[in-house]
């Protein structure tokens, strides 16, 4: 599993149906699962991974001040991206299918990615985005038309 500096975690109401949803729409795959006590099954804690790469902790809303947008009248005050080594286009239809809401159809971006945004069933927004062509960063601001501060784009 990749070293990550951030591991995002989100919150879910039923944190168990999250992990088979997150399976079967996303493609995810649960790499750790501890259940929580039966006093207190909002204390689980699971971890998932996208083709082997990357790591998201899957949680429930085990104190006051965690919420899944579900509970929170489906406010996001994040977003998870993930970026897809594979097709786009597929992984939407496969979201699509499973029920997501694609609140973004995928897109070419003037940055070299292809992006889509979608809702799971609790409210949790997802972006993906897939490489499809290399874009020099002084053809990405002249699309945009203003200056880009990046330390490692040339």
């Amino acid at each position: 599993m990749d070293e990550n500096t951030f591991t995002p975690s989100v919150v879910y109401r039923d944190p168990k149906a999250a992990l088979t949803w997150l399976e079967r729409a996303f493609g995810f795959e649960t790499t750790m699962a501890i259940d929580g006590p039966t006093e207190a099954p909002t204390q689980g804690h699971y971890e998932m991974s996208c083709g082997g790469r990357g790591r998201i902790i899957v949680g429930g809303e085990f104190a006051d001040w965690t919420r899944s947008p579900a509970g929170a009248g489906g406010a996001n005050t994040q977003f998870v991206a993930v970026h897809l080594p594979g097709d786009l286009d597929s992984h939407c239809e496969r979201a699509r299918n499973a029920g997501a809401q694609i609140v973004a159809e995928p897109e070419d971006q003037f940055y070299g990615d292809r992006v889509y945004r979608v809702l799971d069933p609790e409210g949790h927004c997802w972006r993906f985005s897939a490489h499809v062509r290399d874009v020099s960063k002084a053809e990405a601001e002249a699309a945009i038309g203003q200056p880009i501060m990046a330390a490692d784009w040339s």
